[in-house]
């Protein structure tokens, strides 16, 4: 493990860690007398709390980077990188670094789809075999099995396995993610008959994005380029990387063998030629700046509406037989604090967080490389707490 300062590289000895985390902790609990000297706010020290145990972790974790932005509404108030987006080059962590948003793609295909229902192309409701004959291919049918509809796709209640049979069903070009969605339909089975319960399927996304497709007559990434990304401003957020400077600023990604701790990037790497049929289940790259720019537009913030009230509302909704997810957005309840809507997403070397309160609209963005994981819903909860307390 390295530490830098001021551009010099030392090894971390076990002193020096120990120093560390004892800065950590100073720097986590000295903060706390001040509050009355009003040089902290409540809101500052639950930050500086934040900030000072994921600085520690993330150097003890030596695998990487994490990105974090929080956000009011259309405003990105606080944000931070720490670690190496890329540990060969030394090239630093922050709120400007690429990962992949994993699922949380699937919260842009569910856009699009209230996006189409706005518009009359679809009803949520319609039959999705109406616009795409082919999803008569599933196999494995159960008796009596209603016809799959789009609400049910986008809500995971369709009753479809996880993933395809189809050997490298999730390898090849992003340009030819169609022909592996139709190939795999084939070797997709149901699982359960429709409404029966709460299935996490990402092969059902993926179909999801072809019919859409198919039932405006436009190609999937340009619906999500023309209809979402190009109206929020999002200028780091692309399915394809195809510039220099998107390049300099994508970070590596990094994976730990679990018995040998040892680090590699070659999966993460390899992936970024193309994950077959997972694009619109998981081809999307962001920053966390343009990951807040979608949480403040879910909520209904700025001056660019891309959903009406009454569709987020849906999005926002359980939708029954699942309890926990809402259309393209988990719904993470909890006793200890209010409601928060969002997505999380992992691939191989990358995960991604983004989740909301859409009552006191504050919200997160995070991505990260390394094997640990910050407390970044805990860190929402927390602000939550302190805005409407205070």
């Amino acid at each position: 493990m390295r530490l830098t300062l001021d551009g010099f590289q030392i090894e971390a000895s076990t002193e020096v860690r120990q120093w560390a985390l004892t800065l950590a902790t100073i720097l986590a609990t000295a903060i706390a007398p001040l509050r009355t000297s009003a040089q902290f706010t409540p809101f500052e020290l639950e930050l500086a709390r934040f900030d000072a145990e994921v600085a520690f972790n993330v150097l003890e974790d030596a695998g990487g980077a994490v990105s974090v932005a929080v956000f009011s509404g259309t405003e990105v108030i606080w944000t931070k990188g720490y670690g190496w987006a890329d540990i060969d080059g030394r090239v630093a962590a922050d709120a400007r670094t690429i990962g992949r948003t994993g699922s949380i793609s699937k919260s842009f295909t569910a856009v699009l789809m209230m996006q189409l229902v706005e518009r009359g192309i679809i009803e949520l409701d319609d039959r999705v075999n109406d616009y795409f004959p082919e999803i008569e291919g599933l196999v494995k049918r159960p008796v009596g099995a209603e016809p799959i509809t789009f609400r049910m796709l986008g809500s995971h209640t369709a009753g479809l396995v996880r993933e395809p049979e189809l050997e490298g069903a999730a390898v090849g070009s992003i340009y030819s993610w169609e022909e592996k969605v139709l190939s795999s339909i084939p070797t997709t089975a149901y699982q359960t008959k429709p409404l029966t319960e709460y299935s996490y399927s990402n092969i059902g996304f993926g179909i999801l994005g072809l019919a859409l497709s198919r039932a405006s007559g436009v190609p999937f990434m340009e619906l999500i380029e023309t209809l979402i990304i190009r109206p929020l401003g999002m200028e780091s957020t692309t399915f394809i990387l195809d510039s220099p400077e998107l390049l300099t600023r994508m970070s590596v990604g990094y994976s730990r063998d679990r018995m040998t701790g040892e680090l590699s990037a070659e999966q993460a790497t390899r992936e970024h030629f193309g994950r077959g049929y997972k694009v619109p289940n998981g081809g999307i790259y962001s920053t966390v700046h343009d990951l807040a720019k979608l949480g403040a537009a879910l909520m209904g913030e700025g001056d660019v509406q891309i959903l009406s009230e009454e569709s987020r509302s849906e999005m926002f909704s359980p939708q029954a037989p699942a309890t926990t997810y809402g259309l393209g957005l988990f719904l993470y309840d909890s006793e200890e604090g209010p409601l928060l809507v969002g997505h999380s997403g992992s691939v191989a070397g990358y995960n991604a967080y983004l989740a909301f309160d859409p009552r006191t609209k504050l919200g997160v963005s995070m991505f990260r490389t390394t094997t640990y994981n910050p407390p970044v819903s805990d860190l929402l909860r927390q602000l939550t707490r302190t805005v409407s307390s205070g």
